[in-house]
């Protein structure tokens, strides 16, 4: 098998400098909470693939499902010759999700795709163009959806023209806004919405209940009921991005359950498919419908492998608990991320989506040069991890849900030794 080095002298040439790795060494195998490279070097997993193996690198049931499926058939594509899997995934969407209404979903292929699907379905439905993001806001790559993201470099920095109708308005980060209550900092973005967009424009607002990229920026208690009311009233389409949020990864399957949200249109993708890449639009049937035949669909959307895959991820987090599972890594990680966060740097998260923000000694201004040290100082030391946030200065923590007790203690073991290190 060719060396780390070896391998990355052929990527250097070969792959598109653009795409970029969190590390160098190169994998070779990976299961549950761990990762080894070629050489036989391991990590001890706090990364996911960005909360994609939520079960765990090669959840068994996972790998089983993707056998069986690959010898029956690949691929029809479902808009030729349908097939049931397909359906018991969406199925499985409209039980999940929040909302004691009918419901109807449709699977695509990622998760910018997913959030390009539920705007076209909510403009088509409503019949107008705006739609509101907010500050920090991550929701894909593509022309629309960096349209919605916020953050300049790396997603959108000389992509442009964008998408136009995107208004952007202050998200709740209680971190940096000065005592603001969640009613108060709704009111905020509310004012912003009726004065520069007006509510009778509003097709769609676009809302990560907890943001992904952007921070893991967990909004104020009343903030998202705020929003989804003022939604409701202007006969707006609330859409929860739910990719990063959704399938147990906050303690809850959803994290809109947390303020008991019941968004109109929810997207998701990454723990849904244990690994492979499925995507879906799950919300009001009256919404999901208005959409003519034909208007939805794609070439690979809901292909049979990535359905098996995701039937099989669904199984595993009832069968497991995986809901309880990230309150108990919640509870073991929370107090050790305090002890070790210096002073005035914020630990903050739901589950197993949690974060540790690092300011200078004032407080507030962004440490990125810290948060990029404390992340080398893990990766050399055995721990995957990575960074986010609009100022680059958030380490967050995304271990797969069937981490051991024992492999969290290690990790964070590291955590406080790179931190220490960092001083």
């Amino acid at each position: 098998m060719p060396s780390s080095g070896e391998v990355h002298k052929r990527r250097t040439a070969a792959v598109a400098r653009g795409v970029s790795s969190v590390i160098t060494s190169y994998v070779d195998s990976a299961a549950g909470g761990h990762v080894r490279d070629v050489e036989g070097r391991e990590w001890i997993d706090f990364a996911s693939g960005i909360a994609v193996t939520t079960v765990g690198n090669s959840a068994p049931r996972v790998v089983e499902a993707i056998r069986a499926q690959a010898e029956r058939f690949t691929h029809t594509c479902f808009m030729v010759a349908p097939y049931e899997s397909y359906v018991a995934v969406c199925e499985q969407l409209i039980a999940l999700t929040p909302g004691a209404f009918e419901k109807r979903a449709a699977l695509v292929n990622s998760g910018a795709e997913a959030v390009e699907n539920a705007v076209k379905i909510a403009r088509h439905a409503t019949g107008r163009p705006a739609v509101v993001v907010f500050d920090h806001a991550y929701h894909g790559r593509t022309n629309l959806t960096m349209a919605l993201t916020a953050k300049n470099m790396p997603y959108k920095h000389r992509f442009g023209p964008f998408a136009p109708e995107i208004y952007r308005v202050p998200m709740s980060y209680p971190l940096r806004d000065g005592g603001l209550t969640g009613p108060e900092a709704a009111m905020r973005a509310i004012d912003v919405i009726d004065k520069q967009v007006g509510g009778p424009n509003v097709a769609a607002v676009l809302i990560e209940p907890i943001q992904g990229e952007g921070g893991f920026v967990v909004p104020a208690p009343g903030f998202l009921p705020a929003i989804a009311a003022w939604a409701r009233a202007a006969s707006a389409v609330l859409i929860a991005d739910e990719i990063q949020t959704g399938f147990c990864r906050t303690g809850h399957w959803f994290a809109s359950e947390h303020e008991g949200i019941e968004p109109d249109l929810v997207t998701t993708a990454k723990g849904m498919g244990g690994g492979l890449p499925i995507a879906g639009v799950t919300g009001r049937a009256d919404l999901m419908d208005a959409v003519h035949p034909g208007g939805l669909g794609g070439t690979y959307g809901g292909n049979p492998i990535a359905c098996a895959a995701a039937l099989a991820a669904i199984d595993t987090m009832r069968d497991l608990d995986l809901c309880a599972a990230a309150r108990g890594i919640e509870q073991q990680m929370l107090p050790a991320l305090r002890a070790i966060a210096p002073p005035g740097c914020e630990v903050r998260g739901r589950g197993a989506m949690l974060a540790l923000e690092f300011v200078q000694p004032d407080g507030r201004t962004p440490d990125a040069a810290r948060t990029a040290a404390v992340a080398r100082a893990c990766h050399e030391a055995g721990l995957l991890v990575l960074t986010c946030g609009t100022y680059g200065n958030v380490l967050r923590f995304l271990p797969p849900l069937v981490i051991s007790s024992a492999d969290l203690a290690r990790g964070l073991s590291i955590v406080a030794a790179a931190v220490e290190q960092s001083h």
